[in-house]
């Protein structure tokens, strides 16, 4: 790693100030941001100096829900509910090995890079018996691609013999789990200041689990401090199913088993009442949302406005690209700004609060705020260099509209941890043409097309 100054472009920090600029600089040392400001960069700076006339420099996207194995499944089920979808789609995810996972999460990575993203999460949790090491397989796929990987060690316990959504075959026993999910903790965490690798522990959902396994994980995490994820509150089939199986909301159940908290985020969180946003907001338990799938499944639009109204920290997630078959992060900061507005009017939410969930939000939600998120001095370089001069944006008056309502605009440069990742619109480190073809065998494999 070297020092590098980017020159003459607008800046949008996402600070605490706001800070913005329509002419500006930033210089990053290493892995660090040095300085921020408006202006030129200072004279004489040593290191590679790249010229940011005619685009936007914002902080790198941020992504907190996702599964990276679904990029081999996607454009099934396309006009299924989230249940059947599920039900159509388990049995293929039940023959998903090793090579299959590499390919998916290599091209579900290639392209959240190229639309802006420079860390993200990853929620696998199908572990079918002879598959091989499958969260490897991401750990693998992220550092190919050079992201910044939050994976966290999905499970699932509860099939259909117990009166669960899963096929009992896809399923793992509790022991199992938890034995492997240390073992993933032991292996890949790194606590350490500027990690590139953070494991998180991630049973699927209510419908998915038993509640002993829910109890046994949280302590698990809370033991090896780390953090804790899982689907909550997705449609409206789920809180039936809670209304029915244990007599509460979602939110109040996985409240009865001691999973809120400053250490925990839920997936989607669509069907909440005022009760429920307000224990959220009181416990500290975040939310990615993730708009573009639950449009995609007809699941309901999140509260997101008034979960960020009621200081519940929010973030955005592309989910599963068989959810989402754009999967594109700036494509979600778009998807929240028009989902709120659709709902609650064109003050729902701005395209700055938009980008910020995007940003400095996701950040806040994977607990590394004080190192990603905004474009600040001691903050790591994970910065994206925006081409805003080509046809689909010259003239647009504001540069973050155009970025955020906007067409997905080139991108120029994606640093993360200091090291570009994609320059001029194309991966720096993966041969997109190769990921391409593997992936279209990993879909070939599963799907027999």
């Amino acid at each position: 790693m070297s020092s590098l100054v980017i020159d003459g472009c607008a800046v949008v920090t996402m600070d605490r100030d706001g800070a913005e600029y329509p002419a500006g600089y930033l210089v990053a040392d290493g892995n660090m941001i040095v300085s921020v400001g408006a202006g030129s960069a200072p004279a004489g700076l040593a290191g590679r100096r790249i010229d940011g006339s005619g685009c936007l420099l914002t902080p790198g996207l941020v992504n907190t829900h996702h599964h990276l194995y679904q990029w081999a499944t996607r454009g099934m089920a396309v006009d299924s509910t989230l249940f059947g979808w599920l039900t159509e789609l388990y049995p293929v995810w039940a023959r998903i090995d090793e090579e299959v996972v590499l390919a998916a999460a290599t091209a579900a990575l290639g392209w959240l890079a190229k639309t802006g993203c420079t860390a993200t999460m990853d929620h696998h949790y199908v572990f079918p018996r002879a598959a091989g090491d499958l969260l490897g397989a991401t750990v693998a796929a992220a550092s190919a691609v050079g992201l910044r990987f939050h994976p966290t060690r999905g499970s699932m316990d509860l099939g259909q013999r117990d009166g669960g959504l899963p096929p009992d075959d896809v399923v793992e026993d509790r022991d199992e789990v938890l034995a492997a999910t240390q073992a993933a903790i032991d292996r890949y965490h790194d606590p350490s200041a500027g990690s590139m690798l953070r494991v998180g522990v991630a049973p699927c959902s209510p419908f998915s689990v038993t509640g002993g396994l829910l109890t046994d994980a949280a302590q698990l995490a809370r033991q090896r401090q780390v953090r804790l994820h899982t689907h909550l509150a997705e449609t409206k089939d789920e809180d039936d199913y809670c209304a029915e199986r244990f007599g509460c909301t979602p939110v109040q159940y996985l409240d009865s088993l001691g999973w809120l908290g400053e250490d925990v985020w839920l997936a989607h969180a669509v069907h909440l009442a005022d009760d429920g946003i307000d224990r959220l907001a009181a416990t500290g338990t975040g939310v990615a949302h993730c708009p573009s799938s639950n449009a995609r499944l007809g699941a309901g639009i999140c509260r997101a406005a008034d979960l960020a109204a009621a200081s519940v920290q929010v973030g955005l997630g592309v989910d599963g690209a068989a959810s989402n078959e754009e999967s594109s992060l700036l494509g979600e900061v778009r998807q929240a700004a028009l989902l709120a507005r659709a709902a609650g009017g064109p003050q729902a939410m701005s395209v700055r609060h938009a980008l910020e969930l995007g940003t400095l939000g996701g950040a806040r939600v994977l607990g590394r705020a004080g190192e990603i998120g905004s474009l600040e001095p001691a903050k790591l370089a994970d910065v994206a260099l925006w081409r805003l001069d080509t046809l689909p944006h010259a003239g647009i008056a504001d540069p973050v509209a155009a970025l955020v309502l906007g067409a997905r605009p080139p991108l120029e440069l994606l640093l993360v941890n200091g090291e570009p990742v994609v320059e001029h619109d194309r991966l720096v480190r993966v041969d997109e043409t190769q990921a391409a073809a593997a992936a279209s065998r990993a879909h070939a494999a599963l799907t027999g097309g």
